[in-house]
């Protein structure tokens, strides 16, 4: 009796790590991610999309596409309401401009910061980049992509599209999501990131 009652929590064992299956991710970035979609208190997910999620679709990582760009301020922007998919209006303020090389060609994009997130611990050097390039509505989502950056101490700021991000409405349209300016395009393809989202 003991060796079947033994064997059949062997089973159950098994079974319950089978269902488990690790979340997919190449990088700590892809990884932390994907970690925090299937988590239900961080995950912007729908409960239906959530359920059977195993991890978001990326690129590749390629250092081709973490670029070191010059970024030039411009002090004396004033603060504009940020159109968003809603009618939430949130307050930026241009904070300058970065000028990169990528695949053989010079870009520029403006780069911002929200007057109400920089008031918050931790981001009080928090920039925003947005950014509209070649690969939406195919391999990416429409509206385009976010990236994060820290206020350098000099006047280089390293840009990494490895972690090149979607906006939350692009998972769920309850979320109020900043849209890209339109003078942020890149008229080349950024393959790096996070692809867009098959919805099931």
């Amino acid at each position: 009796m003991k060796y079947f009652l033994h064997f059949f929590l062997m089973i159950s064992v098994l079974s319950c790590a089978q269902d488990k299956q690790p979340l997919l991710g190449n990088t700590d970035f892809q990884k932390k991610m994907n970690a925090d979609f299937k988590d239900a208190t961080k995950s912007p997910l729908k409960d239906k999309d959530r359920k059977d999620f195993r991890g978001l679709d990326f690129f590749a990582f390629d250092s081709i596409y973490v670029v070191t760009a010059t970024l030039t301020r411009t002090p004396d922007e004033k603060p504009f309401q940020m159109k968003t998919t809603t009618e939430r209006l949130p307050v930026y303020v241009k904070y300058g401009e970065v000028s990169f090389m990528l695949k053989g060609v010079n870009h520029k994009l403006n780069i911002y910061q929200n007057l109400d997130l920089m008031k918050e611990a931790g981001y009080e050097d928090y920039l925003f980049l947005p950014f509209l390039d070649l690969t939406n509505g195919e391999t990416t989502y429409g509206g385009g992509r976010y990236v994060e950056c820290r206020i350098p101490n000099d006047d280089k700021v390293v840009i990494d599209f490895n972690s090149a991000y979607n906006p939350y409405c692009a998972y769920n349209e309850k979320y109020s999501c900043p849209i890209v300016p339109r003078e942020n395009y890149l008229e080349i393809k950024v393959e790096a990131g996070v692809k867009a989202f098959d919805k099931h």
